[in-house]
């Protein structure tokens, strides 16, 4: 069998040639927009449960490397593109991309309309969808499965809205990453699906950062003796990481200095009492405008998220938990081409968080001064309320 066939939860397919594995594959269908970093892409637990189009045309050009992975696997549900490359050209390749995607069993589908799948997806909104290839395109008679069939198992997929899935991604057992350098600080990160180059930019900066699982409770967050918390990007909706949540207020009721990136940002603005919803498409590439609205630069940023903070955008707010006992808060960050809030800071507690992945992996670095403004707010004397009931 040498076609392969994607099949959208409103009933539209597409029709291909098979990349990676064979076999069927489940997920939400979301598009990335950047035109580098696939590997980085591939590897993001973030991607956890999803199946993720390539706008880029030409994908597996610099093949694999064994330095850029973000975490241990692979995490897409399935991947589409349109011309996957026919060899690796890169002295840092090691494999193809079409070999890894073999090897941890990846199913896959290239030479399809991207462009027209994206389009359809900005129109309609990401959706359900799978992959078909192989011996999942046949019955038990070895004849070809009608499309109709195959809509069926995509409708037995469950839906993003009210997933909880940082337990899926998050790591088994906590452990460390050492500083580089001269010892500044000490962070308890709560990893929800944390990528790799997140606690080597704080160890460059001179932190030590113990990675927590998901499941961490305050009593394992305040055994780090922690300068600062930090929570990390990772799959699923904010409304339903009910746990995190409780935690995250735990952490705030002490005072002890935040930083949150993407669904770290999304659980920050729960915590505080703010709502959470579903973008239509989401935000997923390296080439989002987002203005830091303090100095009023903007910056050309990375993303993944499906899910945003619904906070008002415009001056001051007191936050909604409880009667206002977290005090005043701000919009710091906000995304020039939709008006997305892209960032919130408190003004009456040591806490701040982003929507965006200021790590660069795959990326652009000009928001790196965000691991430098958590390490400030980690100094003296700010630290010294650490640990406070």
């Amino acid at each position: 069998m040498t076609d392969a066939v994607l099949v959208l939860e409103d009933g539209r397919t597409f029709r291909g040639r098979p990349y990676g594995a064979e076999g069927s594959t489940l997920g939400e269908i979301v598009f990335n927009t950047g035109m580098t970093g696939y590997q980085e892409t591939l590897t993001d637990p973030s991607y956890h449960r999803q199946i993720v189009v390539m706008t880029a045309p030409h994908i597996g050009n610099t093949g694999v490397n064994d330095e850029d992975d973000e975490s241990t696997q692979i995490w897409v549900a399935g991947y589409v593109v349109r011309d996957p490359a026919r060899r690796a050209s890169n002295w840092r390749a090691v494999r193809t991309l079409d070999d890894d995607l073999v090897a941890q069993d990846v199913v896959g589908i290239s030479e399809i309309d991207t462009r027209a799948l994206t389009r359809h997806l900005r129109e309609r909104g990401v959706m359900r969808a799978g992959i078909f290839s192989g011996a999942a395109l046949l019955d038990e008679n070895g004849e070809r499965r009608p499309d109709d069939e195959l809509l069926d198992d995509v409708l037995t997929a469950p839906a993003m809205v009210g997933a909880d899935l940082a337990g899926e991604v998050s790591t088994d057992a906590a452990y460390v990453v050492e500083p580089i350098g001269e010892h500044v600080a000490t962070v308890a990160a709560v990893d929800l699906g944390i990528k790799a180059m997140t606690p080597q930019r704080l160890a460059e900066r001179g932190v030590r950062v113990h990675v927590l699982p998901s499941s961490a409770t305050i009593d394992d967050v305040l055994a780090t003796a922690p300068d600062g918390v930090f929570f990390s990007n990772g799959p699923g909706d904010p409304s339903a990481a009910t746990h995190e949540i409780d935690l995250l207020r735990e952490v705030l009721d002490r005072k002890i200095p935040f930083f949150g990136i993407c669904y770290g940002n999304q659980l920050l603005g729960r915590a505080l009492g703010y709502g959470t919803y579903k973008l239509g498409y989401g935000h997923r590439g390296v080439n989002q405008p987002v203005m830091d609205r303090a100095t009023g630069k903007v910056e050309i940023t990375a993303h993944n998220h499906g899910f945003a903070v619904d906070a008002p955008l415009d001056g001051e707010s007191v936050a909604p938990h409880d009667d206002g006992r977290y005090g005043r808060v701000v919009v710091s960050h906000v995304d020039l081409n939709d008006d997305v809030v892209e960032g919130l800071r408190a003004l009456d507690l040591p806490a701040f968080s982003v929507q965006y992945h200021p790590e660069a992996a795959a990326g652009p670095h000009d928001a790196a001064y965000l691991f430098d403004r958590f390490v400030e707010l980690m100094a003296p004397p700010t630290n010294k309320q650490k640990g406070a009931a």
